[in-house]
């Protein structure tokens, strides 16, 4: 045709069907995934008895994790319920500002200082501990006074007694020091007593066996002694016959010795 570009229709079909060619061609083939790709790392290479042990394996242990997470929850609530059940904490104290009060802050910075309240208990143990040392050495037998039934007695029958008791369950040493030498010092003096009327009573049954009766004489009512018992009583038991010298000495001189 006069004055129209004449088109080759056949030669550009001709082009496109070689540029799908070479475009498929230069398109990478898309490879399925393999089956052994697809099992997860710890799986793989295990058989299924393996595979079904490791399932149940974790099965317990979420049983068991569920198990401690519900007993959490049991404690946790009760103790919400022990936290509501207890009062109202008391107001707590203004802080003091140092600038203003600065020894009441520092004091109450020391008070509350754990360190520092750790150190105080171990400094009362130990205060406590040498306390009873001390008080072994002065009172060895003082766990046996305590459970004197005597030494309970007496405690009960005096409020300044039970007061150096209480203090001394303290740890106060001169108060535990002062109950139990004054009862110690109590029942010396209560068996000397006794000694002392023991002792009396012995003397006068010697006196006695010592001692005849005087019969019509005007001395009615004074023992004589025959001299042969006052000697043996003084070789056998000089003791009693020095402390019966006055009176020996006295039947000497009113004729009561024959």
């Amino acid at each position: 045709m006069t004055g129209e570009t004449e088109v080759d229709v056949e030669g550009e079909i001709g082009e496109l069907e070689t540029v799908e060619e070479q475009l498929e061609q230069q398109t990478p083939e898309v490879k399925k995934p393999h089956v052994a790709d697809l099992i997860p790392e710890k799986y793989r290479g295990k058989s299924v008895e393996d595979i079904v042990k490791m399932h149940q394996d974790t099965e317990r242990s979420l049983s068991r994790q569920g198990q401690e997470l519900g007993e959490i929850r049991r404690l946790a609530d009760e103790l919400l319920k022990l936290q509501l059940q207890k009062p109202k904490d008391e107001e707590k104290l203004p802080e003091v500002d140092f600038f203003e009060n600065p020894r009441e802050a520092v004091r109450r910075e020391v008070e509350s200082n754990p360190a520092l309240l750790e150190a105080q208990r171990i400094a009362n143990q130990t205060r406590q501990a040498q306390t009873v040392q001390l008080l072994k050495q002065m009172h060895p037998d003082y766990q046996q006074i305590i459970q004197d039934q005597q030494f309970q007695e007496w405690v009960g029958k005096s409020k300044v007694r039970q007061h150096l008791l209480k203090a001394a369950d303290s740890y106060d040493l001169d108060a535990a020091n002062e109950l139990f030498s004054t009862f110690k010092e109590l029942k010396a003096v209560r068996a000397q007593k006794q000694d002392d009327g023991m002792e009396a009573q012995a003397r006068e049954k010697s006196l006695q066996a010592a001692s005849v009766d005087s019969g019509g004489s005007g001395e009615r009512g004074k023992k004589v002694y025959r001299r042969a018992d006052l000697i043996q009583l003084q070789i056998k038991n000089p003791a009693k016959f020095a402390a019966l010298s006055d009176e020996i000495t006295k039947a000497y001189a009113e004729g009561r010795v024959r």
